[in-house]
């Protein structure tokens, strides 16, 4: 009898994957889900067109430039458009694409969202050859390239820069590689949301846990420092790293055949001699406009005599996406995170998948029994059901406050696999002063739009944990920091230096050793001084600078993009649609960039087919460590409790056909 066991076991798998062989069609009475590829492809289509993807980052000082090369490859005898969702760095200011198509190079421009699209779908069905950049959040992006002839070796080259900024003396390069599964709630999912572009990505294709991409990852660094580098490494990937003579620069690339390199977030670190930070200022005198970008290295966290008692609210993900991997590292960083609470703290626990569930009706003292019922608590889970991070957010503000008066923290604990960012920003941003919010991204490829936007929004801080090792480190970072502020009542004059559109307007808190970074446009020639001013654990603080000393360099151009990405995101990155649209657009335009409202477009004006072509999604492989379950419950996006989606319900009726069967056979 143990066969037809086994092929209960099997249908219980693949029926959903079946079903969801071909993505669900852009409509508001349709499900956004993500979906399981289905091995093999129509006869004549290249299903995987996409070869190779790789970067070339050069670092110089504190500045990254990044040059992203996509090769997409037609090994089958039809004509195809390739679509491909890949992820960028969440502070990416994305300035120029170009395509290549045999020996012919095509600049692409910029435009608003929607002209770009309709000139994309003109070229597309006048047989012409074009590529489409669109961003669908500010760190995941959809290239689409229309018209690839058979045998068609086409290269989209897009370029972007960044501000690398050390935290406790340690630089941090990004590179993501891969677009982790997205759930999409009721809400979302059957309303007018699921038909805005941006939300389109959702529905994208992922091959099974434990697969190799299908296609080539390669990484090169170049790094120029300025001062001699104390030490370089990669938590994510094994590197080979090639010394200059002077021990200021290095060549760092990935070391050996991996053919799952592409399946995490690319990660790494290096550090100064002494610890140093390249602290001062920058300027970019540009033809219309200067540009300038300010560092200022706060005071080094003092160790505090007396520190108040806290309460802390831990929001945990439980969903399918977390099984294995995520969840055990969540376990992990929970019984380091209680353990280190004091007796007099207070805490409480809610656990959230599609539905949410409270340890305790109120915060309780963290006494060693209620942390070891605590930590038990969340052990017993195995993960499974939706992402419904947002009424979790909504249930822990309603909590009742201890009557002690304790300093309230949220501490949320996810993979981030979400799509509704907006409305958790907008939820925590609208409490704002009733409690921190510190963000806790678990995996290899987590969802760092998010958790650095939980973490502005609430003026705490965003910790990424890529595997259980870290949790410990994780956790004893998350004390300090709390403990103390390094800097409090943040504040910034100009004397003599003629500076406006300043970025940050406001100036929060600062949590971590991390330097202050300010970045404005100014008039004229640098002079006077600029002077930081804040109160520390040693009293009062103050930093001034001589703008006289700074000799503004030409080859400091990424300044102009990098304060235009900052302005944009202040405006569009955290807010819902109702930003002001004219206003992204316009700095969009102006400075070449790419945002949620102008994409780049680049065609090549030469028909090249008049027989059609037929759609291909590139399918994604699932991050390093996160199960199938992530896309296994996503599909359909219901809650818990919700009408189970027609796969599901498809699913039932074959299994109980089987075991008829068998009953069948049992009884004759």
């Amino acid at each position: 009898m143990a066969r037809p066991r086994h092929s209960i076991l099997a249908l219980l798998f693949v029926v959903p994957a079946l079903a969801h062989a071909d993505p669900p069609a852009a409509s508001e009475d349709k499900t956004l889900s993500p979906y399981f590829v289905v091995e093999g492809a129509a006869p004549g289509i290249e299903a995987m067109p996409l070869e190779s993807t790789n970067a070339d980052v050069h670092i110089s000082g504190v500045i990254a430039d990044v040059v992203v090369t996509q090769v997409y490859r037609n090994d089958g005898d039809r004509t195809i458009n390739a679509r491909y969702v890949f992820p960028a760095s969440t502070r990416a200011a994305v300035y120029g694409m170009k395509m290549t198509i045999g020996d012919r190079t095509i600049v692409a421009k910029i435009k608003e969202r929607e002209a770009a699209k309709a000139e994309y779908d003109e070229a597309k069905k006048e047989g012409k050859t074009a590529s489409l950049l669109e961003e669908d959040r500010p760190n995941v992006f959809s290239m689409s390239v229309a018209n690839i002839l058979p045998k068609d070796r086409i290269a989209v080259e897009l370029r972007y820069t960044e501000l690398l900024v050390p935290t406790d003396g340690t630089y941090e390069l990004v590179y993501p590689t891969v677009v982790g599964p997205r759930y999409a709630s009721e809400t979302t999912a059957t309303g007018r949301a699921a038909a805005a572009p941006e939300n389109q990505f959702v529905a994208t294709p992922y091959t099974h846990a434990g697969t190799a991409p299908g296609y080539h990852t390669g990484i090169r660094v170049e790094l120029a420092a300025g001062m001699t580098i104390a030490s370089i490494d990669s938590p994510s990937h094994r590197i080979a790293t090639h010394w200059t003579a002077k021990h200021d620069g290095a060549t760092v690339e990935l070391d050996g055949a991996d053919d799952t390199a592409g399946n995490r977030d690319f990660v790494l670190h290096y550090q100064l001699a002494g610890k140093d930070i390249a602290q001062g200022m920058l300027a970019f005198p540009g033809a219309k406009e200067n540009f300038f970008v300010m560092m200022v290295q706060p005071p080094h966290r003092p160790a505090p005599d007396a520190i108040p008692p806290r309460e802390y609210v831990f929001i945990i993900d439980v969903s399918g996406s977390m099984e294995g991997f995520p969840l055990d590292t969540a376990k992990a960083l929970m019984t380091d995170l209680l353990g280190r609470l004091r007796p007099t703290d207070k805490f409480d626990v809610l656990l959230f998948s599609g539905a949410d569930q409270l340890w305790k009706p109120e915060s309780v003292a963290a006494t060693p029994s209620a942390v070891a019922e605590a930590v038990a608590y969340v052990g017993a889970e195995r993960g499974g059901g939706g992402t419904e991070l947002l009424p979790a957010i909504q249930h822990a503000m309603t909590l009742p406050r201890p009557s002690t008066g304790e300093s309230r923290s949220f501490v949320v604990i996810t993979d981030g696999y979400i799509a509704e960012e907006p409305a958790v920003f907008d939820q925590i941003r609208d409490h704002l002063g009733e409690a921190n919010v510190f963000a806790f991204g678990i995996g290899s490829s987590v969802n760092r739009h998010l958790m650095e936007g939980v973490a502005k929004a609430g003026q705490g801080e965003a910790f990424i944990v890529a595997d259980p090792s870290q949790a410990p480190a994780a956790a004893e970072k998350f004390r300090s920091y709390i403990e103390a502020p390094v800097l409090t009542n943040v504040k910034l004059a100009f004397d003599g230096f003629d500076a406006y559109d300043v970025q940050p307007a406001v100036l929060p808190d600062v949590f971590a050793e991390r330097p202050v970074v300010v970045i404005g446009k100014y008039r004229g020639t640098p002079s006077g001084k600029v002077t930081l001013t804040g109160v520390s654990g040693h009293g009062r603080f103050v930093s001034t600078l001589d703008a006289s000393t700074v000799v503004p360099d030409a080859k400091q151009s990424a300044l102009s993009y990098l304060w235009a990405r900052t302005k944009i995101s202040e405006l569009s990155d955290f807010y819902r649609e109702d930003v002001n649209h004219d206003a992204v657009v316009k700095l969009g335009l102006d400075y070449n960039l790419l945002t949620k409202f102008t994409s780049f477009i680049a065609v090549e004006q030469l028909v090249r087919t008049t027989a059609g072509s037929t759609d291909v999604d590139q399918p994604l492989p699932m991050p390093a460590g996160v199960s199938d379950s992530a896309v296994a419950m996503s599909t359909g996006g219901m809650a818990i409790g919700a009408e189970p989606p027609l796969p599901v319900v498809l699913a039932v009726l074959v299994l109980a056909l089987v075991a008829i069967r068998v009953r069948r056979r049992r009884l004759a």
